[in-house]
This record gives structure tokens, C-alpha cells and sequence, in this order.
């Protein structure tokens, strides 16, 4: 059986569980994997390009792997909801923004597309969300939306 990981909304206690790729993404799902042998508990916020999508960054406690290191794995601009995917964006990659990110993004709902500031950005997708758990799920994230960032919790499901 795959490894999978479980992604909470911790108020709501709504969750559900990720399906790793391990053959498709596996240099990916390794790392990620091991980032988190400590959960990962953050506030989760809405995407502004890129349609139905949550994200959360990797704090720098779980950020045990050089994601230079990564190579192009399962990589798409046109998700399908349920996709759970890492994205690295290095410091001064984009002009006036010194942030470096180590982003988990999922999508929940038709019409994604990662596009953002600097237009189409493949990235890799590692997982899935199984799709018995994505309805509830969804919900949750498209609450964001409305009402803002959400506590999330990340963690591998043993």
C-alpha cells in the first residue's frame, strides 16, 4: 500500500488522506516524507492565481532537505482536484520578492491552473487526495475563501 499522509483542518477536525506518488514523484514524496517526521501545523491560505487551491508552507524546522536537489517530477499546469503539490520558489526569483517559499498546495475543484506572477509554473504533483475524503475536504477549503486562513495540520498517516 502507498505511503499516505493526513491533512487537517484542526477547528473544524475535518481531514482526509493523501495518497503519495511514490513511482511517479518518488525523489519528491521521499523528501517530503521526511520533512515530515515532525507534523506540520500552519495557517493554510487561499491561492490568488491559480483558482481552487489551498496552500501551506513548510516551516523551516521541517525543511531537512535541499529542495534545489529536486528533480522535475509528475509535473502539470492543469491540476485535477484532488492534487497535492510542492512547489520552491528560490529568494529573489521573482523581481521585488526576497521571500524564498516551500509550499504544499492541494487542489480541491475544477478549473485550477498554476499560473501566477510570472505566468504558467509547472509543478510537482505528489499525491492525491483519496476521493472519498475530498468532498468534506473541499468544503473546508473553499470556506477559505471567505473567511480567511485556516489551521492545518500535515502529517504522515502510518
Amino acid at each position: 500500500m502507498p505511503r499516505q499522509l493526513r491533512f487537517t483542518f484542526v477547528d473544524a477536525g475535518v481531514s482526509g488522506r493523501v495518497e503519495l506518488h511514490e513511482t511517479l514523484a518518488a525523489r519528491t514524496v521521499d523528501a517530503i516524507w521526511g520533512a515530515l517526521a515532525t507534523p506540520v501545523r500552519q495557517l493554510s491560505f487561499h491561492a490568488m492565481f491559480a483558482g481552487p487551491e489551498i496552500m501551506i508552507g513548510l516551516p523551516p524546522e521541517n525543511q531537512t532537505f535541499d529542495p534545489r536537489s529536486l528533480p522535475p517530477e509528475n509535473q502539470t499546469v492543469i491540476p485535477t482536484p484532488g492534487d497535492v503539490l510542492w512547489f520552491y520558489q528560490a529568494p529573489n526569483m521573482m523581481k521585488g520578492l526576497a521571500d524564498e517559499f516551500w509550499e504544499i498546495g492541494m487542489f480541491y475543484g475544477d478549473g485550477g491552473r498554476v499560473f501566477g506572477p510570472l505566468g504558467w509554473t509547472p509543478v510537482t504533483m505528489f499525491g492525491r487526495m483519496l476521493p472519498e475524503d475530498l468532498p468534506a475536504f473541499a468544503k473546508e477549503c473553499a470556506d477559505i475563501r471567505l473567511r480567511g486562513a485556516k489551521m492545518l495540520e500535515i502529517r504522515r498517516e502510518d
